[in-house]
């Protein structure tokens, strides 16, 4: 009996577990409105000539629970085990063997957070399924962020039987057992998360030290820890903070088997978040990224890390494909701007990379044609900037002005997680109020002012600092410190009042 406001199932009121009068003739159903058609668009096979349709139009790409709700593994020991099953056309069904292997098996280990693939299993080694066998010669690269990412034959063509019906077995054999390391750019670097009651959440920073990076790098198969950072240096997480004061002894197995205080109870905020640098790290076939100085983990000036130094990137010919590439990279989405002249602030020590041209499809920005590593005429004035779709900037796009008579005056407001809310007016000048009145369609700034104009509202403050030049196109083109954390010093909302006020 759910009241519609719960986040998951599990929350709503119901009879105790496994107490019922009920058949599975009566198994409950839900069709939901992210299922997505058919991929029609097409790529060709690099190594069979084929014309082959890729399958990633099939999921919306802002939902995890919709990728979870298409795939699963069925007769295994636990949901990280068994015969792959794919949703289409509201139907389950399974994949062919053909060519099937650990490149593939890794994309559903990781789609699933079932950690890493230990191996792809052939001729219905979990038993033979039923009704359509969906995709038959599967072909990832490993680096996919689901299986309908990877190139495959159209939807239910193939030469196949139910006995070559493909499997799976990951190294994640329990919810409690799943961490991944996010926002690094490496799987064995980053803010670490745990999956727990079918939800990614954070770990707090309280307590954490060495020894508790050493499990987690244990755990990822990572080598040893070389450092364990807390607030929140690989960006804010979002959601629950499953852990706090986590106190490994060093030999366990998984986090998940560490004392700690209760699932989801603590007193900590996102900037406590605890990060993880493993040893496997520095060995990765692809240069770690991190973006600095931006909000969340995805915005930021562009650094990545060579020869052991962190050095950043030349803005010359600094693009969206660029940035697309490197969006992808750090699980960011869809790239927004790619930001010149150290938007984000100049950096230190070596400039990387110069005239970086990537095509898009690249899975890592070093694998981007550049002039080489180190050679430049550029300095930190020229350092390149990304703002990728995760970032959250994309809502400062929906603005409003409130508490006011005339559509073009009025206390500034952002939509976010629902809910209006305000701007820090630390630092609000003319140049912020200009982009604001230029954004709104409400010609230029006449005036940038406090709460003592426009009043608090309910007091929610979204962003908590803004810098613009007065140039910008859009509040997001603007250096800005998102959401709600907390250093708005005045605890002051931002007013504007524009030339177009009546």
């Amino acid at each position: 009996n759910c009241t519609g406001e719960e986040q998951a199932l599990w929350e709503c009121r119901a009879r105790p577990w496994g107490e019922h009068n009920c058949n599975h003739v009566e198994d409950a159903s839900v069709e939901c409105s992210g299922t997505h058609p058919a991929a029609t668009s097409a790529s060709l096979h690099p190594s069979r000539g084929m014309h082959i349709p890729t399958l990633s139009n099939l999921l919306p790409t802002d939902s995890i629970v919709a990728t979870l709700g298409t795939l699963q593994l069925v007769n295994g020991l636990d949901r990280c085990a068994g015969r792959v099953e794919v949703l289409h056309d509201h139907m389950w069904g399974t994949v062919c063997d053909d060519g099937w292997d650990l490149l593939d098996a890794a994309v559903v280990c990781r789609q699933l957070g079932c950690g890493t693939a230990l191996a792809a299993t052939h001729g219905a080694h979990f038993g033979r399924g039923h009704d359509p066998i969906w995709l038959d010669e599967v072909n990832c690269t490993g680096t996919e962020e689901t299986l309908f990412d990877c190139r495959a034959s159209t939807w239910g063509a193939n030469n196949c039987f139910h006995g070559e019906d493909a499997g799976v077995l990951c190294s994640g054999t329990s919810e409690g057992d799943q961490v991944r390391l996010v926002n690094y750019g490496s799987r064995c670097a980053g803010r670490v998360e745990i999956f727990h009651r079918q939800q990614w959440g954070t770990v707090c920073d309280d307590n954490w030290d060495l020894v508790d990076a050493a499990v987690v790098c244990r755990q990822l198969d990572c080598g040893r820890a070389l450092s364990a950072p807390g607030r929140g240096q690989f960006g804010r997480g979002e959601g629950i903070i499953w852990m706090d004061e986590t106190n490994c002894t060093g030999a366990e197995t998984s986090l998940s088997s560490c004392p700690a205080r209760p699932w989801g109870t603590g007193n900590c905020y996102h900037g406590e978040d605890a990060g993880v640098v493993c040893s496997g790290s520095l060995v990765s076939g692809f240069a770690p990224v991190r973006l600095v100085n931006g909000s969340g983990g995805c915005s930021g000036r562009v650094e990545l890390l060579h020869n052991g130094k962190w050095g950043t990137v030349c803005d010359d010919h600094w693009d969206l494909l660029d940035a697309k590439v490197l969006c992808r990279q750090l699980g960011c989405g869809a790239a927004l701007l790619a930001p010149h002249r150290a938007h984000y602030g100049q950096g230190q020590g070596p400039i990387w990379l110069d005239t970086v041209r990537c095509a898009g499809t690249e899975a890592a920005l070093s694998e981007c044609s550049s002039k080489g590593w180190g050679t430049h005429g550029c300095e930190h004035g020229e350092d390149a900037s990304v703002v990728c779709a995760g970032s959250g900037l994309s809502d400062l796009g929906s603005l409003r002005l409130a508490n006011s008579s005339d559509p073009c005056s009025g206390r500034v407001e952002v939509f976010h997680e629902q809910r209006w809310g305000g701007i820090c007016s630390d630092g609000w000048d003319l140049a912020e109020a200009h982009v604001v009145c230029g954004q709104l369609g409400c010609g230029t700034a006449h005036a940038a002012v406090g709460s003592e104009r426009f009043g608090t509202g309910d007091g929610l403050i979204w962003v908590d600092a803004v810098e613009c030049t007065g140039m910008e196109g859009a509040l997001l083109e603007c250096r800005v410190k998102l959401w709600g954390a907390g250093s708005c010093g005045s605890r002051a909302h931002a007013g504007v009042v524009c030339s177009e006020a009546a």
